[in-house]
């Protein structure tokens, strides 16, 4: 593997929505930049650099004013990218690492000085190799206060899931609804899984993301409007968004990231929807100091 790959759109348009004031993107990446942050033998693609200066100049075109920087499978349990991006945001990010279960309580406190407030365990065959959960679940137990678990799965293993998230002690974040299959609409099985999850446990949190990977039908992602919108409306104090930049794996239908907050009026239109889902959820979770800010 040595060809890299470009997954994001060049020039993004300007929103015609503009997000309310401390508006957060609670799910983008970083992507080396490779000379000084390799990345990981395993990763299952290369791409080209996407840094910390591409992503805030992002954020500010889009008219956000924090990043949540998950780090993303192709640095592996490496999160040095992820920190030093953090490090340069002036404040204005915080992360989710990827860590190796073995980690020490020493380096889960190194993590959150550097301001890493959860992990994320993915399962996702295509980009990881190896998930254990008695592992995962070992060092869910020994997170710093106030983290949380983010979880990336399909739909399809939602179910052989359930035992393992069930007995997860900390609040968990679930990435893009778990890929429903949204042609379903709002009331089909992928959905009504979906919810029966959210219902089993009231620290269950949701990103409302990736229009552009669970639309087949793209551009102007109607599908995805339909079938989320009502998910918004029934739990929205536990819903996040975000924009997914730089797009891993989108390189054959990069999204227009000015389209992406677009969406978000169609799936929360109310400006109390779009108030929880941009500024209050995100900062309950990674920013809880400054709820009254």
């Amino acid at each position: 593997m040595t060809d890299r790959i470009k997954s994001w759109h060049s020039s993004p348009s300007k929103p015609t929505y503009t997000p309310p004031p401390g508006s957060i993107d609670a799910h983008c990446h970083v992507f080396g930049p490779m000379a000084q942050f390799p990345f990981s033998a395993k990763a299952k693609y290369l791409p080209e650099d996407a840094g910390p200066d591409m992503l805030f100049a992002l954020r500010d075109h889009l008219g956000y004013a924090r990043n949540v920087i998950v780090q993303a499978s192709c640095h592996g349990t490496d999160n040095a990218a992820t920190l030093d991006a953090i490090a340069k945001s002036n404040g204005k990010a915080r992360g989710v690492a990827v860590v190796d279960p073995a980690i020490s309580e020493a380096e889960l406190a190194a993590l959150h000085e550097g301001g890493i407030r959860g992990i994320r365990f993915n399962f996702l065959k295509r980009l990881v190799d190896d998930a254990p959960k008695d592992k995962f679940l070992e060092v869910a137990k020994r997170l710093p206060q106030g983290w949380h678990v983010v979880i990336y799965f399909e739909s399809d293993i939602l179910e052989e899931l359930r035992p393992f998230m069930d007995v997860i002690p900390v609040p968990l974040v679930i990435d893009h609804m778990g890929r429903p299959d949204v042609t379903q609409g709002p009331d089909g099985p992928d959905m009504k899984a979906f919810r029966h999850l959210l219902d089993s446990r009231e620290d269950i949190w949701f990103k409302a993301t990736c229009p552009d990977r669970l639309d087949p039908n793209g551009d102007p992602w109607d599908m995805f409007a339909e079938s989320v919108a009502p998910l918004v409306a029934d739990y929205p104090t536990r819903c996040l968004w975000g924009t997914d930049w730089p797009h891993p794996n989108m390189q054959d239908a990069e999204p227009d990231d000015g389209h992406l907050v677009d969406m978000i009026p169609r799936i929360a239109p109310t400006e109390e929807l779009q108030r929880l889902l941009l500024v209050t959820n995100p900062k309950t979770l990674y920013w809880p100091e400054c709820l009254t800010g």
